[in-house]
């Protein structure tokens, strides 16, 4: 992935930001909103210790189900891949008008996310790497190799710190030929990967968006399961239930979970007014991210840095307090942050996904700009009237601040339920469970407060 990040910015050219962005003031009592959020998660800590525990059961009648890989499956996302790839490089350079950008940055990255976490890991059926599965057995002369445990999940680490470094901080991720040479060195590293170690050892380890699609979809309540080429068994269970399921993850996996949550927060922050402001940027005067490329690379490694330290510490002191194996709940109790992970990256980017689905539409109707009408939608109307009245606007805060505070919520539970693994004591498990209360708190104030402050544009 480093040779992705040397390559692009070698090449790096015109600079543009996010296709769809926050582009309106909030006119809302954003304070109220703030201790309302706080104060009901902080409650519900207290409700669920006080609920019967066969109310909230244990998860154990519900099995997680991981769809079995369908070569067949892949094979329209590998065609569509390979039309928006070459759309990249002979289409509109416009990123509204060419669909590579706006696919990835909003069809997939944002919409698949929020399937996923509803409807199970689609990706495993759907991830195009699973079409060259077949190719790679049977290729003579191949390299194959074990997978090495001790390297656990740090190049999916590394991979996804790549992707959004390229996201936040290079000057032209909307760029479509620079994305289309990132996408085909993606496919080409993990193609390298893939003949190694194994196509299933490659996605369960190491690739970042294998890793990070299974992921969002122990949130779902629906699971697919394929039974042959024909049949497909649907399972149903509580939201997150299936993280009680999940074995405790590694070094390798919390630094992940960790560094999902702290990157697509550092993309709030990297354009608030407060940040800019301690880069020496006056906000009214923005000056491109060309600009800010070493304050905000900084500012991404050390936003990481913080978060992963008020995981460990919390982590230290939950064990003590609950008299508990300090690897251990290093290890489970992130899995109550999954939750939270992914309400902050629906809040995050619910507006601009608003936006830019509808200019997706548009340009996968003429791919290469050469007047088609595909899908019907190439003279679709893009309207983006909803961030600019103060009703829409009012539903799109409730939305987001709905999630985050539920997605808190959830976290609690989920905190609880593992605890109740190892103690029924009330003092026992009230004091163990205080510290993770406090950052999911502070992270209840942090995420509110990064959705209504004043940002760039």
């Amino acid at each position: 992935m480093a040779s992705v990040l040397v390559f692009v910015l070698a090449t790096a050219g015109e600079a543009f930001a996010h296709a769809g962005e926050r582009a309106f003031v909030l006119l809302l009592p954003t304070r109220l909103y703030m201790t309302g959020g706080t104060l009901i998660v902080a409650l519900s800590f207290f409700i669920v210790l006080w609920l019967p525990r066969r109310w909230l059961g244990s998860g154990e009648s519900w099995r997680r189900i991981e769809p079995s890989p369908v070569d067949w499956a892949t094979l329209p996302t590998v065609a569509l891949i390979a039309v928006l790839v070459a759309a990249g490089y002979l289409g509109s350079r416009d990123p509204l008008a060419n669909p590579l950008p706006t696919v990835v940055w909003s069809l997939w990255w944002v919409g698949v996310t929020f399937l996923h976490a509803v409807c199970g890991n689609l990706w495993a059926s759907m991830n195009p790497l699973q079409a060259f599965r077949g190719l790679l057995a049977r290729a003579p002369g191949s390299i194959r190799r074990p997978y090495p445990r001790r390297l656990g999940h740090w190049p999916a680490v590394g991979g996804f710190f790549a992707f959004a470094w390229f996201e936040l901080v290079f000057p032209a991720p909307q760029d479509p030929a620079l994305l289309a040479r990132a996408v085909v060195i993606y496919f080409a590293v993990s193609l390298v990967g893939m003949s190694v170690f194994g196509t299933r050892d490659w996605l369960r380890f190491a690739d970042p968006f294998a890793v990070f699609f299974r992921m969002v979809a122990w949130l779902a309540p629906i699971t697919f399961r394929m039974r042959g080429q024909h049949k497909t068994r649907i399972t149903l269970c509580w939201p997150c239930a299936q993280l009680l399921h999940v074995e405790k993850l590694p070094v390798s996996g919390v630094v992940f979970v960790i560094l999902v949550l702290s990157s697509v927060s550092f993309d709030g922050l990297s354009r608030s007014f407060w940040w800019l402001d301690l880069v020496g940027v006056n906000p009214l005067e923005y000056p491109g991210r060309t600009a800010l490329i070493f304050a905000n690379s900084l500012g991404l490694v050390a936003n990481v840095i913080v978060f992963s330290t008020a995981y460990a510490i919390t982590s230290w002191i939950t064990a003590k307090l609950s008299q508990a194996d300090t690897e251990r709940v290093f290890g489970v109790f992130i899995l109550s942050i999954i939750p939270i992970a992914f309400g902050y990256h629906f809040a995050h980017y619910l507006p601009a996904f608003l936006i830019d689905a509808q200019y997706a539409l548009r340009a996968l109707s003429d791919p290469f700009a050469l007047g088609w009408n595909l899908l019907g939608t190439a003279q679709l109307h893009v309207t983006a009237s909803f961030l600019s009245h103060h009703a829409s606007v009012a539903i799109i805060w409730h939305l987001q601040t709905a999630a985050i505070v539920v997605a808190h919520i959830c976290a609690v539970v989920v905190a609880h339920l593992f605890a109740l693994r190892h103690t029924d004591d009330r003092v026992t498990l009230v004091t163990g469970q205080l510290p993770a209360l406090v950052l999911m708190i502070g992270y209840t104030l942090f995420g509110l407060w990064l959705l209504s402050t004043p940002v760039a544009v």
